[in-house]
């Protein structure tokens, strides 16, 4: 199976699972448990972990300033533990997918889709995946559409955590990786610089660190050697995260992507998708 596969599934299912970051909807179910807004997202996704330190949390989120995450982590766990925290957002997937795919979370179509994902989650090994390794463990949900949703969450943190890997075997810091990024034009470089909470001079020095390297030209934009190495580690990213394509097959991936197609776009043509890692 060619490695692309697993770069089409990621990006067709993503916004299912990436919804959850920034409805209204689970905002809500995390400020019915104490927590104020700055500690939602570090919480939320990291309490499969369990009540882990700030440290843990860098070391697996990767690429946000340790402030941010110490603003957070471990306050949060004081306010609710995380087996509350992990209900509200699975409580909140719930809402918000309900909310904007309306009567299609109860269709055939989209428990057909839970099935796919689920068999291909249940394929991923969990060596070397901690974030992986925390939502693994956690139940599966009872309805079709929380099973798609639970089932996407794993699939994505299997891939982020080897896309977290190699970056590492690249030599490359969190801020580093973000400059990389933004040179690519994916995404503006504010946004990236913003919402990881790095200050002027530490992205400064990272986007020198980088030039040193050879891969940022005068202008920010990456050079032919920067190129090759975005493009290497997105293909090794493809390659790490291809076990679980694999073991359904190539016939149920294309099933399973023009089973979730229509609802990824009615995700992303709501407005409420932003951005995340």
């Amino acid at each position: 199976m060619d490695p692309v596969v697993a770069r089409k599934m990621w990006r067709t299912l993503e916004p299912l699972h990436g919804i959850v970051y920034f409805a209204a909807d689970a905002g809500a179910r995390y400020r019915a448990l104490g927590l104020p807004e700055h500690m939602h997202y570090f919480p939320t996704r990291a309490a499969a972990m369990g009540p882990v330190p700030a440290e843990v949390v860098m070391a697996t989120f990767f690429n946000f300033h340790p402030a941010v995450v110490r603003a957070a982590i471990p306050a949060a766990w004081e306010i609710a533990a995380p087996e509350q925290i992990l209900g509200a957002r699975v409580a909140g997937a719930g809402d918000v997918l309900r909310r904007i795919l309306g009567d299609a979370v109860d269709s055939p179509e989209v428990a057909e889709a839970a099935r796919f994902a689920r068999a291909a989650a249940e394929a991923c090994p969990p060596q070397g995946r901690p974030l992986f390794g925390g939502h693994a463990s956690l139940p599966w949900p009872g309805e079709p559409h929380l099973v798609l949703w639970h089932a996407i969450t794993l699939l994505r943190e299997f891939r982020g955590d080897g896309h977290v890997a190699l970056l590492l075997i690249e030599g490359l810091d969190g801020c580093e990786a973000l400059v990389v990024h933004g040179a690519t034009g994916e995404v503006p470089t504010s946004i990236l610089q913003s919402s990881r909470a790095w200050p002027d001079d530490e992205w400064g020095a990272a986007t020198e660190r980088v030039r040193a390297r050879g891969w940022l030209d005068r202008e920010g934009q990456l050079t032919d050697a920067g190129r090759e190495h975005r493009d290497r580690v997105e293909h090794r990213t493809d390659e790490l995260a291809l076990a679980p394509w694999q073991s359904i097959g190539e016939d149920a991936c294309d099933r399973l992507r023009g089973l979730v197609r229509p609802l990824s776009k009615a995700i992303v043509a709501s407005g409420e998708l932003g951005f995340r890692r």
